[in-house]
This record gives structure tokens, C-alpha cells and sequence, in this order.
């Protein structure tokens, strides 16, 4: 489990149904723990095939967030073990993560904040040029309710938003007044590109050397989905050489990164902590969310969004 917002706890205790938190992940623990329930409530620790085989009520695994490749979904399919997800929860809180990126790194905000601090205000025209994201082109790789939603506040920048997504309708895209397009043409066009993708095998660095050949000089990326959709390497390599302009990752390859990560020394870089969906309004609704799908779908409730039912 791990800590979550109170608020979701208040759903079982009201509901007269016992609950508990774990703050311990180690695998024997967990199967200690767990071998009785008939749901889990998951944030961070690792759901393997072995805790999972000694939880022999188990009936739903509630994600709070909408990854879930730290619980064994492949055990919870083969045994028919329901895997939910928050699927409402936080796609404004991300949106406005990238949003934030996006502007962070178009202005250079950090050098003309350093400027001001170090008494070298009127040498702010020595600034290397900055930018509008007015009228730019942004590419957006996976148009799930994240990639909608950084759609709809781009388009009010009056940015032009081009949509990769395969498993998405033409209509869908330009309904939602978005240019659907190939993903290799979108990498030649793009200014800005922001990926929420899920992490498979059909993803995995699917940004890598050859896709960085493609980019224009000053394109900017952002990386909230999972880290390794992105090659690390190639990033690196891409934003020494300043083949690119700049990048924001609130995911990596491993997490958390080496202490001596080599894109630390990059400049042009804003990093933070898989942190994209934990504002204080995000996790309050991800906490209610998640707890709900348990308690819904436990008592077959219709109020059960079953669109949140992924297994």
C-alpha cells in the first residue's frame, strides 16, 4: 500500500470496511500481510507473482495512478484478479506539469531569475534569445485523458497540435480540434513533443538516435509517462551536442537515478521527481478514486467506473 490521502481511508471507514496500511515493502512481509484481503490499494511497492500467489481472497488491485508495471498484471490475468486504475485522477495536475516545463525551459526562466539575484539586472539583452510557444508546433505521442487535456491548454497558447496515436481514431483527434499524423512526420515538425505513452515493448525507446536525426535544432521534450520510452543515452548525447534545446523528464530509466546521472550537468534540463501527479488536489482525488474502485467493485456496486477496470 503505502501512505495515501486520508480521504480515501474515510471511504472504507464509512463504509464499515476494514482496512490497513503497509509501509514496509519486503516481499515476506507483504505475503505476511496480505494472504487474507480481498483487495489491495497500491501506490509505489511491488505486486510480484510470488506475493500475489499467497493472497488466496484476493478479488481487485486498485492502482493509485494509471501505471501499474510494479504489479504483475500477467499473474492477475491468467487469475482472473480484477486491476484497476485512477483513471480520472490526474490528467490535469500532468497536463499542467508539461505545460510547466514546456514554459520553464521556452523562457529560460532560470537564467533571467539568476540575473536579477546576482545584481546583473540590466544585462538582462546579454540573455540568449527566448520564445513564444504562440503558433508552434507541439506533437503529442499517446492521446489517452493526459494527452487531451496538454491538447486542450496548448491549443489556448494557440499552439498547432499534431496527435501520434495509433489506437485513436482520425475523427477522435480532429474533433478534439488536433491534427492527426504519422510519427515520424511529427518528429520532423515538431517544436515541442510530449510523451504519455505506456512503457512495452513497442514503446521502449522509441525516441533513440535515429528519431534525434530527425528533430529540428530547437526542439523541446517532455517525458511524464515512464522512463526508457526516451533513450537516456541518446538524450544525453543529443543535448551535448545541442542537436536539441532542451527536455523535461519526470521519468527515468531507473528510478530513482544514479546520484551521478550524466544529464544532472545539463543545463537545459528540468528534472524533477515523478512528481507530475502529486498535488495536493491529485492525490486527494487519486486516494478517493482508488479506494472506490475497491469498495465498488467488491460490493458490485453501479457506481463502479468500469472503464477504470484495465483486467
Amino acid at each position: 500500500m503505502g501512505k495515501i490521502h486520508p480521504d480515501g481511508i474515510n471511504i472504507f471507514n464509512t463504509n464499515n470496511v476494514q482496512s490497513f496500511e503497509i509501509e514496509n515493502f519486503e516481499e515476506n512481509y507483504l505475503i505476511h500481510k496480505l494472504m487474507e484481503v480481498d483487495g489491495i490499494v497500491i501506490r509505489t511497492a511491488n505486486l510480484t507473482s510470488n506475493v500475489l500467489s499467497k493472497c488466496k481472497n484476493l478479488k481487485i488491485v486498485s492502482r493509485h495512478g494509471v501505471g501499474y508495471d510494479n504489479v504483475d498484471s500477467n499473474y492477475l490475468n491468467r487469475n482472473k484478479i480484477a486491476l484497476a486504475i485512477t483513471g480520472t485522477s490526474n490528467a490535469v495536475s500532468v497536463a499542467e506539469h508539461v505545460m510547466t516545463m514546456f514554459l520553464y525551459l521556452t523562457k529560460k526562466i532560470h537564467l533571467s531569475d539568476q540575473l536579477v539575484k546576482s545584481g546583473n539586472f540590466k544585462k538582462k539583452y546579454d540573455l540568449p534569445n527566448y520564445f513564444e510557444l504562440y503558433k508552434k508546433n507541439l506533437l503529442i505521442l499517446g492521446f489517452g485523458r493526459i494527452g487531451q487535456e496538454l491538447a486542450k491548454r496548448s491549443l489556448a497558447f494557440d499552439m498547432h497540435v499534431y496527435v501520434y496515436d495509433p489506437f485513436v481514431s482520425r475523427e477522435k483527434i480532429k474533433g478534439k480540434d488536433c491534427i492527426p499524423i504519422d510519427k515520424n512526420e511529427g518528429f520532423k515538425i515538431a517544436d515541442y513533443i510530449s510523451v504519455h505513452l505506456p512503457l512495452n515493448d513497442t514503446t521502449k525507446n522509441i525516441i533513440n538516435y535515429n528519431e534525434f536525426k530527425l528533430f529540428k535544432k530547437n526542439i523541446i521534450l517532455a517525458n511524464t509517462a515512464r522512463g526508457g520510452i526516451i533513450n537516456e543515452e541518446a538524450l544525453y548525447d543529443a543535448l551535448k551536442r545541442k542537436i536539441i534545446s532542451g527536455v523535461g523528464l519526470d521519468v527515468f530509466e531507473k528510478e530513482p537515478p544514479i546520484n551521478n546521472h550524466p544529464l544532472f550537468n545539463q543545463e537545459n534540463t528540468i528534472l524533477t521527481p515523478h512528481n507530475a501527479a502529486l498535488t495536493l488536489e491529485c492525490r486527494k482525488r487519486m486516494s478517493i478514486e482508488a479506494c472506490e474502485n475497491v469498495l465498488f467493485f467488491l460490493e458490485k456496486n453501479r457506481k463502479l467506473n468500469h472503464k477504470n477496470i484495465i483486467l
